[in-house]
């Protein structure tokens, strides 16, 4: 289950760089900076065994918040309770060090995963199957094209044993193919009552995948229902938006 509780991040916006710094001095005085609200008091419930996605236009949030229930970052105010072993695929570049070798960077989210040397040996093979790299799996991912990259950051993240699964816009990266063999992953994970929170502006995949889901705008959740609901209160904003 994923416990989202009055979650709301803020960033201060300086008129220009210098004042940032000049905030950071105690003995200087200076107008308080405006706040940008890029989230603000959302309250969501992810069930265990549930496929939530989140929809909405770019800015509205919905990045933000996954980082913040991934525990990369941290929110200004409210709280996440994730109960159960969290795998992330976020954007591209996250959880991965360019200078490790595909090989070397698995072994390093499975021991980060809580996993013991000997589980992270034995999903291995199944990892590597997955992703396809091939020899690329001992070459350092700094060499990885963009879609090399996503195929083995999935394939790590399913593999390593999660509750929940967090997957951020990232299958839109990758080949058709490759891309299709994820969809049915990750309906498998749904099968097997694996809790899956994602955001996509497929919303045919939204539909497909989702039992469940959310629509965001500037900061916040304006409506909580089926996919198709939701679905289609997004479509009939987009129309709004694009009639202005």
């Amino acid at each position: 289950m994923v416990s989202i509780q009055h979650v709301s991040k803020i960033y201060p916006l300086f008129a220009q760089p210098a004042d940032r710094l000049l905030a950071a001095l105690p003995f200087f005085e200076q107008k308080r900076p405006k706040d940008f609200w890029a989230l603000r008091d959302i309250n969501l419930t992810v069930e265990p065994g549930e496929v939530f996605a989140l929809v909405g236009p770019n800015g509205s949030g919905k990045s933000t918040l996954l980082q913040i229930v991934a525990g990369i970052m941290q929110p200004t105010r409210g709280r996440v309770v994730a109960a159960g072993r969290v795998a992330a695929l976020l954007e591209l570049g996250a959880g991965f060090n360019p200078e490790f070798t595909g090989r070397e960077n698995v072994i390093l989210n499975g021991e980060i995963m809580g996993l013991s040397r000997a589980e992270i040996e034995a999903a291995f093979p199944a990892i590597a199957a997955f992703a396809e790299i091939g020899d690329f799996m001992d070459r350092p991912v700094k060499e990885y094209s963009s879609g090399m990259y996503v195929r083995l950051a999935f394939a790590t993240a399913i593999h390593v044993d999660p509750e929940i699964l967090i997957v951020d816009e990232a299958l839109a990266v990758g080949d058709a193919i490759f891309a299709n063999r994820c969809i049915h992953k990750l309906e498998e994970l749904k099968e097997r009552g694996i809790t899956i929170l994602f955001v996509s502006h497929d919303l045919g995949m939204v539909k497909r995948l989702a039992t469940r889901a959310a629509l965001m705008l500037h900061g916040e959740v304006v409506v909580v229902g089926t996919p198709n609901d939701v679905v289609n209160r997004y479509v009939g904003l987009v129309h709004e938006l694009q009639l202005r």
